[in-house]
């Protein structure tokens, strides 16, 4: 177990040889060929894996509608013997759902949830009822598993529990002008900031102490801005211990306004070491990462870096 500042959080344990891995769909239908294959990525690694009940349903933009969608995260949450949960992809529909986890039993019995975009709003619903265990990234067979940035890792190696993992900023991502001075210690919590923003005020984790990671795709600089305003100004930033910048995948600038200047305005009147330029996101080359373990961001030598905690 780590200690944030307030609730006391539960991590999984590694897994070994044999555990068993489900995919799940929370969020918009995948497609199943691509799920298929993952799964056979996963059990060529040593797992098992199989696939929720309803992981292929469609209903417009959802798989399936909220219960059935719920029912499968929860049921891979009450069994004792799935040992990750594997979102087969983002889109929209987890918001829907992430009040209505099994808090309990996942506190009993924690497991690591993979996924990123929409289903940041699931992890950090977890982390808010003091569970851990978020990847940030997710599982494609056709082009993941290869790290492609320095320090990047396996995702089979994070789910195995290396004890300390890193990731070199990179010089080409536009992010990397917003890094600052300084080094920030503390849980890394977030990932999407549209999920972040939508999370305000009922999902979202108290984050005093944390370094907060934003990356973003497709989404115009006025929604951004209010964003960023909204949870600026709402105090849901205060305190946070440092801001680590993913990937700004199709941002388009607004004249002369790019999202690096507003970035720079909001973030900079947070008065704390920023690390930009960090592959993590929906950007080519975009690697995982372990959430809510002890992280330290070193915006002087463009590093993030996770203590496993065994």
């Amino acid at each position: 177990m780590i200690r944030n500042t307030q609730p006391q959080i539960v991590m999984p344990r590694p897994l070994e040889p044999g555990d068993k891995i489900r995919f799940v769909s929370p969020a918009s239908p995948p497609n199943r060929e691509d799920v298929e294959a993952s799964v056979e990525l996963v059990e060529s690694w040593g797992f098992k894996a199989d696939v929720g009940r309803h992981a292929y349903n469609k209903l417009n933009y959802l798989a399936g509608t909220d219960d059935e969608r719920l029912s499968d995260f929860n049921e891979a949450l009450n069994d004792p013997q799935i040992r990750a949960i594997f979102a087969t992809r983002g889109g929209k529909g987890s918001y829907r759902i992430a009040d209505r986890l099994d808090f309990d039993c996942a506190r009993h019995d924690p497991k690591f949830l993979v996924g990123f975009s929409d289903i940041t709003i699931l992890q950090m619903a977890l982390w808010k009822q003091g569970v851990g265990g978020g990847i940030h990234g997710a599982l494609n067979a056709a082009d993941w598993d290869a790290p492609e940035a320095p320090g990047g890792i396996s995702l089979k190696d994070l789910l195995s529990g290396h004890s300390e993992v890193g990731l070199a900023a990179d010089p080409a991502n536009e992010t990397i002008s917003l890094t600052t001075s300084g080094v920030a210690d503390g849980p890394l919590v977030g990932g999407n900031l549209d999920m972040i923003a939508t999370a305000a005020g009922w999902a979202l984790p108290n984050l005093n102490g944390c370094i907060l990671l934003i990356e973003a795709v497709n989404i115009y600089l006025g929604q951004i801005d209010r964003q960023l305003s909204m949870l600026i100004k709402g105090g849901f930033l205060d305190g946070v211990a440092g801001i680590a910048l993913g990937q700004f995948t199709g941002i388009k600038p607004s004249g002369a306004l790019t999202i690096v200047d507003l970035l720079h305005e909001y973030l900079s009147s947070l008065d704390v070491p920023i690390l930009g330029g960090l592959p993590l996101g929906h950007d080519v080359g975009a690697q995982r990462i372990a959430m809510g373990y002890p992280t330290r961001i070193d915006a002087e030598h463009g590093i993030l870096k996770v203590n496993r905690l065994r």
